[in-house]
Parts: C-alpha cells; sequence; structure tokens
C-alpha cells in the first residue's frame, strides 16, 4: 500500500537507540570488553578501588589485600535456556588480588571467584531466575549545594549540602532567630563558628573574608558556646566542643576526635559528593575541589576547601546581592537519573564492603603465613547483594511484556520511588508537577494515573542521559540568524543561558527565519526577538514527547487528559493473530519495531535459501550463512504470545538492515497494535451509552481482534514425611475417559483441548495413616503387604480457563542446570493456548483516549450501512467526544476515511503534520473517484437521500442552492456519509461521521475477570470465604452493603448473607445438605466472627455470656473444646 508522508520540518539527526539508556549503562559500568589497564574509574572498577586495599589493624603492619583486575568469564547457559530451566543469564566474576605480608615482604597472588552477575540481554533487560525483568532507572536530588528559602523563618535562607545517598549526612547552614548561623547535622545543631575554629579560621580572617557582609557577621562573631565565645577558643579546644555536641556520651580525646570528625566529614570512602555533586558545587560556587567532599583532611589537619565559599554565598543571597538566586530543587538541573549501571555498582559496592569486612575478620582470626587470597575472601556477602538488588529492589520490576511498545516503554521508564528516593505519601504536589526543563527532557504526557502520577514519568524521544546522570536534549546551532545543521545536546542548566526558538518556525530554503519576528523562549519564558538574536533552534516537535505519546496522530487536538490515556493505553494493547499497522501513522512506528528488537532483520546483502515457520536462512554475499530460528507462540510476561511470522520467500534478495520476520504486534516491519476499522460515530438505541461499544459480528468472522494467550500451569513432585509423590497416569478413582488425553507418565498429550477441570498432569500422594477399617485388615491379612493409600492430587484446569496444550515440560532433579527448590524430586510444565475472539465486556480504546467496553455484537446486517451496503464494523458515541476534547480522533476517523477510499496511507507527524484543508482535498479526491464508480454503474441519488440532503441544507451543513451532486459532495467533505439503519432499511436523520479509526484490544478481557463461586476455601480464623479470583473467592457483602439491605429492612436476607454464606460453619453446612438433598434451608445458628468476639472481650477479661431471648443461658462453644 502506498504511503503518504506529511510534515514540512525535515529531520535533522535521526532519534537516539530508544534502549541507548539501558544498554549504554551497563554497558559502561561493567566495561567486560575493556582491557584492565585501559579500564575507567566508573560502575564495577570504582567500587573494587573504592573497598581495596583491605588492611588488617593500624598502618604499615600485618597483612594487606589488594585489587588488580577483574574479569567477567562466558555465561554457561544462553538465555533461551535460562528462561526455559528458570535460571538466572550470568557470567561467573573473577578479581586478580594481591595479599602483602608487611612485615615479611611475602607476595602472594591469587585469582578469586566472586560469584556470578547478571548481564543484560541486547535488548536491555535482565533474565533472573527464568523470568525477564528490567531494572526502572532512577530521579532523584543531584547531591551539591542548595539555597533554598527557610520554611519556618520567612525572609531566610538554608543552605544545604547533600551527599549521594547512604555516603554521608546532610548538613544544613541556618540562621537563628537571634542572627547567629549554626550547622545543623545528624539532627544535631550547633554554631558554625565551633567547626570554622576547627578549620583554623579566625576573627580577622572572616571578616577580612566576609567584611562587606557587615550586618550578617555578627552572626559567626559573637556566636558562643556554653558561656564561651567560639572564636575566642583554640582548634583544639573547639575540636573538643564539637566532638562533646555530637557524640554527647563519648570521653572527649583529641585523637578520637580528629578520628571521628574524619569519618563525619573528609573520608573519601564514608563521605561523597560524587562526580555531579562536585560538578554542581564548584559551578555553584566558582571553587575547585580537589576531591568529592567540601573538607580536605591531610597529615592530620583539616582543611576547608568548600565550606567559607557555601557561606559566602548563603550571606550574599541573604543580603540581596544581584546575580545570587535561590535554588529550584524541582529544575531538571538539580535533579539527575540514576540508570542501571550506576544502581548496579552501589549495590555491588554495599556488598564488597560487607566482603571486606568478613576479610578483615578472618586476617585476625587465622596465621597470617597460611593465609592466600581465595582463603580470606568468602564470596556470599556480594552474591547475596547481587541477588537481593535483582530479586527484591523495588526498582527491578517484572518486565511488561504486554506488546512491544510496553517493553519499550518500561526500559525508558524514570522513578522517583524506590531506594534513597521519594515515598507515595510524602510526594507533593511540587515534584509530581510538570516543570519547565522537562522541555525535550521528560514527557509532560506520559505518566500513569492514580497514586503514582508525576513519580513514574517517561525519557522523552531524543533524550539522553550523559555521564553525571543529567538529561540532555539536541538542539540546531543558529549563526546569525541562519539554522544550521550543527546538533548540540544541552542540558537543563546549559539551556537556561540561551534564546530558543521552536522547530515549527517557518524557514527560507537557505535556513534562514522566513519572518522578521521569531517566537523563542528563554528559561521556559516565551518572547518575540529578532532572527538575528535567536541562538538555538529544537531539532523536532517529537523531542518533547515520549515515544508513546509521539504515535498519537493529530496529538495537538487532544486534551492532555486524554491523550496521557492514549499513551498508557497503547501499551495494554494485545498482540492480534491479523495485525494490522494503523493507516493514519505518525512516522516512528517503524523505529519502535526495530528497536524493541522483536522482529528479525537481515544482518548482511544476501539471498533468502531456505524459509519455513520455524527458521530463515540466508545466504550473504561474502559466502557466510546467516541462520535465524524463529519464536513460534512463546508465552510472554502477561501471557500474550510471542510470536513470529517470515516476511520472505525462497531466492529473495534483501539488503543489510531489512525484515525477514515480524514479530508480535507488527505488520511488515511497522508497529501493529490493533485493526483499522470502519467507525460511525452515533447513537444506537442506548446501547452505547456512557462509553460502551457496539460493534459488528463480522469483525469476528474476518478474525480481527482474535488473539492467543497462553498460560502456563505447574506441578510439582515432592519427598514428603509420608513417601514421594509421583507423576502418574495411575491415579485412584479415575475413568479411563478422564485420562484419555494422557501419556504413559501421565502428563498430557500436545494437542489436546482440555476445559476446566480436565487433568493436565497425574499426581498421586501418600495419605496419612489412619486406624484401618475392619475391611482393610481383613486384605492386609490376606495379602501381607498393607495397600497403603494414595489420594489423587492432580493438576486440574481452573475454573474458566481451558485451551489447546501447545508444550509440555519436565524438569527432574539430575539433568543438566537444572536447579530445583530443597524437597523437589521434578517439575512438569504445561502450556495450554487460546485463541480469543472479541467478546461483549471486552474493552477496546483508540489512540486518543477514548475507551470503552463491548456491550452488543450485532449481525452486519442490523449494522449502520454505507449507500453501497458496506456495513460499518462499530457504533461510537458521540457524546464521548465534546466534553473530553480529544478531537485528533475525529481528524484521524476523517484522514481514515480518505485513506479507505483511496487506497492510501498516511504518515502525519506531531504537532507538523497534514493540515484540515488538505484532509478536506483528499476528501474530494475520493467522493470524485466514488462517484465517477457510481454514476458509472447507474446508480443516481434516490428520494432517502435527497431527504437527508434537505434536512442537512436545513441544518446548514450543506448549500441548499447547489445541485444534489455538489451538497453530497460537501456532506462527504465533512467526513460524513448518509447512512441507513441496517434493521428498517430507513436513512439516519442526519449525515454521519463515517471513516477508518484504529482501534486496540487492551489486555483487560473479560475472560479474566469472570468469576463465580458456590462453595470454596475459607479463612482460617474469621472462617469466612477468601476474596478474589485468585482465592476462588467470594464477594465482599461490606459494612455500607449491610446498611443498604438494613435500610429496606430485609431482615432474612440481611440474616442469611451474614450467617450461611458466610462464617456460621454449622449452618452453612447444613444448608449444603438441604440444598443436595432438595429441603428447606434450616435455621441458622451462631457465625464464627461472634465466637471471635466473645473471645477478645474475655481476653481483656470481661466475662461475657449469652442468652437467648427467653432467658435461657447458651453455651456457644459448646462442642468445641477439641477444635479449640
Amino acid at each position: 500500500m502506498k504511503i503518504e508522508r506529511y510534515g514540512r520540518i525535515k529531520e535533522v539527526i535521526p532519534l537516539p537507540p530508544l534502549t541507548e539508556i539501558q544498554v549504554e549503562s551497563f554497558k559502561k559500568a561493567l566495561q567486560a570488553d575493556v582491557p584492565p589497564s585501559k579500564r575507567e574509574n566508573v560502575g564495577l572498577q570504582a567500587a573494587f578501588k573504592e573497598t581495596f586495599p583491605i588492611e588488617e589493624g593500624e598502618k604499615g603492619r600485618g597483612l594487606v589485600l589488594d585489587f588488580l583486575e577483574y574479569r567477567i568469564g562466558e555465561p554457561p547457559f544462553d538465555q533461551d535456556e535460562c528462561r526455559e530451566k528458570d535460571l538466572t543469564y550470568q557470567a561467573p566474576l573473577y578479581a586478580r588480588l594481591q595479599l602483602i605480608h608487611r612485615d615479611t615482604g611475602l607476595i602472594k597472588e591469587d585469582e578469586v571467584f566472586l560469584g556470578d552477575l547478571p548481564l543484560m540481554t541486547e535488548d536491555g533487560s535482565f533474565i533472573v531466575n527464568g523470568a525477564d525483568r528490567v531494572i526502572v532507572s532512577q530521579i532523584h536530588r543531584s547531591p551539591g549545594v542548595y539555597f533554598t528559602p527557610d520554611q519556618t523563618r520567612p525572609g531566610r535562607y538554608v543552605a544545604s549540602v547533600i551527599p549521594l545517598p547512604k555516603r554521608g549526612p546532610w548538613i544544613d547552614l541556618e540562621f537563628e532567630q537571634s542572627g547567629i548561623v549554626v550547622m545543623k547535622v545528624n539532627k544535631k545543631k550547633f554554631p558554625l563558628a565551633l567547626l570554622l575554629r576547627v578549620l583554623g579560621y579566625t576573627p580577622e580572617g572572616l571578616v577580612r573574608e566576609l567584611g562587606q557582609y557587615g550586618e550578617l557577621l555578627p552572626g559567626l562573631l559573637e556566636a558562643q558556646y556554653r558561656g564561651t565565645k567560639v572564636l575566642e577558643m583554640s582548634p583544639d579546644e573547639a575540636l573538643l566542643k564539637l566532638f562533646t555536641e555530637l557524640r554527647p556520651g563519648d570521653p572527649p580525646k583529641r585523637d578520637k576526635a580528629v578520628a571521628y570528625l574524619h569519618s563525619l566529614l573528609s573520608d573519601p570512602r564514608r563521605y561523597d559528593l560524587g562526580e555531579a555533586g562536585r560538578y554542581k558545587t564548584q559551578q555553584k560556587l566558582g571553587i575547585t575541589l580537589s576531591g568529592r567532599m567540601l573538607i580536605r583532611f591531610e597529615n592530620g589537619e583539616f582543611k576547608d576547601e568548600g565550606l567559607l565559599p557555601v557561606l559566602r554565598y548563603l550571606f550574599a543571597l541573604q543580603a540581596g546581592e544581584p546575580g545570587f538566586e535561590a535554588d529550584d530543587i524541582d529544575h531538571l538541573g538539580n535533579r539527575r537519573i540514576r540508570t542501571v549501571g550506576e544502581l548496579l555498582a552501589d549495590q555491588f559496592r554495599v556488598g564488597l564492603s560487607r566482603l571486606a569486612r568478613g576479610v578483615r575478620e578472618r586476617m585476625l582470626l587465622g596465621s597470617p603465613e597460611s593465609a592466600t587470597p581465595a582463603k580470606l575472601v568468602n564470596n556470599r556477602p556480594l552474591v547475596a547483594a547481587i541477588r537481593e538488588f535483582f530479586g527484591r529492589s523495588q526498582l527491578s520490576q517484572f518486565k511488561d511484556q504486554t506488546n512491544p511498545l510496553s517493553e519499550l516503554r518500561h526500559k525508558r521508564r524514570i522513578s522517583a520511588l524506590g531506594p534513597g528516593g521519594l515515598t507515595r505519601e510524602r510526594a507533593g504536589f511540587d515534584v509530581r508537577d510538570v516543570h519547565r526543563t522537562h522541555y525535550g527532557r521528560i514527557c509532560p504526557i506520559e505518566t500513569p494515573e492514580g497514586a503514582n502520577i508525576g513519580l513514574i514519568s517517561s525519557l522523552a524521544s531524543y533524550g539522553r542521559i550523559n555521564d553525571l546522570g543529567f538529561i540532555l536534549t539536541p538542539y540546531r546551532k543558529v549563526e546569525n540568524g541562519r539554522v544550521t545543521d550543527q546538533v548540540e545536546y544541552m542540558s537543563a542548566t546549559e539551556e537556561d543561558r540561551y534564546v530558543i526558538a521552536q522547530a515549527n518556525t517557518p524557514l527560507t530554503p537557505e535556513g534562514y527565519f522566513d519572518t522578521q519576528q521569531v517566537v523563542a523562549r528563554k528559561k521556559g519564558e516565551p518572547m518575540v526577538v529578532r532572527p538575528e538574536e535567536v541562538e538555538y533552534m529544537d531539532v523536532s516537535p517529537k523531542q518533547i514527547f515520549s515515544v508513546n505519546t509521539n504515535l498519537i496522530p493529530f496529538l495537538e487536538h487532544d486534551d492532555a487528559n486524554r491523550a496521557l490515556m492514549g499513551s498508557n493505553m497503547q501499551a495494554q494493547a494485545v498482540p492480534l493473530l491479523r495485525a494490522q499497522s494503523p493507516v493514519v501513522m505518525t512516522g516512528i512506528e517503524e523505529r519502535v519495531v526495530r528497536d524493541s528488537l522483536t522482529s528479525i532483520y537481515a544482518e548482511a546483502d544476501g539471498v533468502v535459501e531456505y524459509v519455513d515457520s520455524t527458521r530463515i536462512v540466508l545466504r550473504g554475499d561474502d559466502r557466510a550463512l546467516y541462520e535465524y530460528p524463529l519464536r513460534r507462540f512463546v508465552r510472554s510476561n502477561q501471557g500474550t504470545a510471542l510470536d513470529q511470522r517470515p516476511r520472505v520467500s525462497k531466492g529473495q534478495r534483501v539488503r543489510k538492515g531489512e525484515l525477514l520476520a515480524d514479530g508480535p504486534a507488527a505488520e511488515e516491519g511497522m508497529l501493529a497494535l490493533g485493526q483499522n476499522v470502519l467507525v460511525a460515530i452515533m447513537p444506537f438505541d442506548g446501547y452505547n451509552y456512557e462509553d460502551a461499544i457496539v460493534i459488528s459480528e463480522d469483525l469476528l468472522r474476518r478474525d480481527f481482534y482474535t488473539s492467543v494467550h497462553i498460560e502456563r500451569y505447574e506441578i510439582e513432585a515432592r519427598d514428603t514425611k509420608l513417601g514421594p509423590e509421583r507423576i502418574t497416569r495411575d491415579i485412584p478413582n479415575l475413568s479411563e475417559a478422564a485420562l484419555r488425553d494422557l501419556d504413559e507418565d501421565g502428563v498430557v498429550r500436545i494437542g489436546a483441548e482440555v476445559k476446566a477441570g480436565d487433568i493436565l498432569v497425574g499426581r498421586t500422594s501418600f495419605k496419612g495413616e489412619t486406624e484401618p477399617t475392619p475391611e482393610e485388615r481383613l486384605l492386609r491379612s490376606i495379602f501381607g503387604e498393607k495397600a497403603r493409600d494414595v489420594k489423587d492430587t492432580s493438576l486440574r484446569v481452573p475454573p474458566g480457563e481451558g485451551g489447546i496444550v501447545v508444550r509440555t515440560l519436565r524438569l527432574r532433579r539430575g539433568d543438566p542446570g537444572v536447579e530445583l527448590k530443597p524437597g523437589v524430586r521434578e517439575v512438569v510444565r504445561v502450556y495450554v493456548a487460546q485463541k480469543r475472539k472479541l467478546q461483549v465486556g471486552d474493552k477496546l480504546a483508540n489512540r486518543h483516549g477514548n475507551k470503552g467496553v463491548v456491550a452488543k455484537i450485532l449481525p452486519p446486517e442490523d449494522m449502520p450501512h454505507l449507500p453501497d451496503g458496506t456495513p460499518v464494523d462499530i457504533v461510537l458515541n458521540p457524546l464521548g467526544v465534546p466534553s473530553r476534547m480529544n478531537l485528533g480522533q475525529i481528524l484521524e476517523t476523517h484522514l481514515g476515511l480518505a485513506g479507505y477510499e483511496l487506497g492510501l496511507k498516511f504518515i502525519t507527524p506531531v504537532f507538523d503534520g497534514i493540515s484540515e484543508e488538505e484532509i478536506k482535498a483528499l476528501l474530494g479526491q475520493a467522493f470524485d473517484k466514488k462517484w465517477e464508480l457510481r454514476t458509472k454503474t447507474g446508480f443516481g441519488i434516490d428520494n432517502r437521500e435527497r431527504e437527508v440532503l434537505a434536512r442537512a441544507a436545513k441544518l446548514g451543513l450543506v448549500d441548499g442552492e447547489k445541485s444534489l451532486v455538489e451538497q453530497l459532495r460537501q456532506v462527504f467533505q465533512q467526513g460524513k456519509s448518509v447512512l441507513y439503519d441496517g434493521r428498517t432499511g430507513e436513512p439516519i436523520e442526519a449525515p454521519i461521521v463515517v471513516g477508518l479509526m484504529y482501534i486496540m484490544k487492551l489486555y483487560h478481557m473479560v475472560e479474566d475477570k469472570m468469576h463465580a463461586r458456590s462453595t470454596g476455601p475459607y479463612s482460617l480464623i474469621t472462617q469466612q470465604p477468601l476474596g478474589g479470583k485468585a482465592q476462588f473467592g467470594g464477594q465482599r457483602f461490606g459494612e455500607m452493603e449491610v446498611w443498604a439491605l438494613e435500610a429496606y429492612g430485609a431482615a432474612h436476607t440481611l440474616q442469611e448473607i451474614l450467617t450461611i454464606k458466610s462464617d456460621d460453619i454449622e449452618g452453612r453446612n447444613a444448608a449444603y445438605e438441604a440444598v443436595v438433598k432438595g429441603e428447606d434451608v434450616p435455621e441458622a445458628s451462631v457465625p464464627e466472627s461472634f465466637r471471635v468476639l466473645v473471645k477478645e472481650l474475655q481476653s481483656l477479661g470481661l466475662n461475657v455470656e449469652t442468652y437467648d431471648e427467653n432467658g435461657k443461658h447458651l453455651d456457644i462453644f459448646e462442642g468445641l473444646a477439641s477444635k479449640r
């Protein structure tokens, strides 16, 4: 199909690789391909360098363990095998260590195994215990120095020095009510002058440095500590006073005080501003720091590098000096991203420091002569730290694999939650809000609805992350009013210095601005400037939004709230069996599929030598053979099918990078999340009330919206106290019919159709020993061996599920690479696939946030139809449009109609797409083509069409003076059509908007949510039914629902709900029996919750007794002594 491109802005640079944020970060942290001598001091290398050397006791004596280099081995299993056998895709990590015996000068060298390190797959995820996971990047406040207004004392400012999370205390400098400058550290408060005196500052020196702030200086000079003027003490005296203040319980000794202050503020292993913090501090204060802290410690002395500059800035800000301003903590120059590599390296550092503690202990305990690096190092703490990070961290998440877009979006996520981050409850509005610096860095649209709004966001499509963790976005350089193709990436802080024009500013062919006044912005403020004043220009309108949002055509016509829903719902679209790429696209559909790595592309030029449904073989022009195995119906994390279909034929010539096979939700290499369907926007007998949707049965017949879902069922055979469980076909008390689909081992055969309750895997377990009945005793005495009883504990299909068995897998203890839990002999897995057609209750949505539930499926002959007899596929309610202000969907429908009639597809990029005039012109062309066909076949305008046109003329929709054909053309150019009711054959009163709309089926399918219970499991304490489908639970009839029935006086209904349908044990058993026997349901007895309440009151020492209405004493615990 021919694709027409609209969009006037030329693409200066392509989108950066979309998974770069993950892949590059991990690569940099690992430096696996870099020779050890050339490795930069980042990631693992930095963690090793910081932890080693590990010394025993005091300096210059005993053993020292030092680090030389590390290497990463080959992973023992490939990715598919790891997914199959529930293993982690990882590689062994070895470190070359050197042990030096200082007393004898002896040196021993060893390579030590430090454990396995999970590796990133080429698409940017990890495989942990067989499941794909993603490490989400975290956004947090950058370390550095901040000056903010004091919340408690209006008009005053506070300076805060913030180190990396868990790498030192926060320090606050603030003014007391009296004007004294105090320092807060670890919740302790003391005059700042105390620390300045320790650092060697004298009153004269401070006057010399800060003389111009005369009214603020007394805050230092007059400061007193327990009655003594601080600056009159000696540095040693001040040090001891400071130590007493910070550690009130410890005896004040100079060496202890020096050691404590050193470890608190100047020990590089304990205090770290990080590279970003150092950079930010130097930028802010205009100084140079020798290390990553403000105070240096050398030769037993404390030297100040940054404390006085912080104080000087605070004084200048307080005095209102020009050029000094308070910081905006939500500015993206003050927030940085911690990507996978950094998060992993941090966790690695924690593991290494625990390992070092163990090494020190073993150095002290063992004999120095026999010590070797291998004997000293125990890798368990490091292994545990890494496992903890991948398994339990809030940022290590189960990968969203619903479709390729959801994978990509998950990897580009940025979260403010997690360790060292915010919590949902504490985060206010400011943190969640869109900030001007988000422009081109973080998408202002895509964020979840609900508690996480604004805390979880998405990287903008052109956004990149620099070495310091700040988000950069590209701009085109403008020189003397001419826009060049030179592109520069800038951080939010850098961008604030320049005047920047928008990407859609009109330009002449030579690259000069087309107007004498250019709309631009500086520091986020809009302004109108002359062309020569512009310094930079946006690269593309796409750069503002995330990938998901950039997939919404006519985004500029949609309200932000609905665009947010549209962005999020695309990630919930289920891959369909017959995927179609949209007729109305935005132009990045191809990149999304390519970068998600779910489809297969040729690695070289060549000819396809062999192709079938499972593999493609390509003979390259370099004579090499390239073989591509295809994934067929593999289960994703969400149960959708990951399926690859060949798109080439034998003998076909392909170029490097050309498509060989389509992955899930892709068609011809384009993203295909839904279907292009013919939509009429009109009310339909109330069936599409409240966003409900009416669909044609024809969609089901054409297999539109049919998707494949794969469920995985698993059973374990364990060794129990009573004896081993067995996987077997030999199951007691079952007919041959129930076992017909099981093989000789008791595992269901592939291809069997199973429904709820069918056996998937036969398993028997031993029953507990009970007193044998007389019959059993007789049998045992005759046959000698006691016929030990086994019970059927087979794996069955849960209620409401079923399908075709597509795959079975047996993992036995002792098989190569299989690791089973303790006590488990073998695990059997069965994969069951379902083909799900669209049904009433399924959720559909388009890209503009219009979502609804299928309410009725009608035969095509009852659907409204066009004059040529074509029935529409879907009827949507027009009331869903005006109040939601997502008109993009209407324009999409109009353009879709033109595409439908002309056989075209369109690319219309966001904020740079096709204009309304162009759509009108296309519709005009489509009408002419249609009318020509109509006249050829001899169909004129009939009377019913005349009626509709007459009414349309009255409404002012068409010009009644013009000819009928002209009037029809006018109607068509409005994207409307005369429509007939399929049930009556009568025309619908007014012309109706009809056209192609791209609609997706979402992951929320009614089949997964339908649930019913008669009897089932009960909670242990309250004896009430459990809740939720997964527990086979009931519906909770809560406090407010009880009030509703009380209001109606429905006493008997209420009594049975609160007793026999809930926790009255005797009553519910009696009722069940009565129903089975067809008798009347007996009177209810005492509910268990009442007994629990009585016991609770008794435990408080209250004597609670129960009586019936006649005053007769009731024992509600009668006969329950054995149960208690």
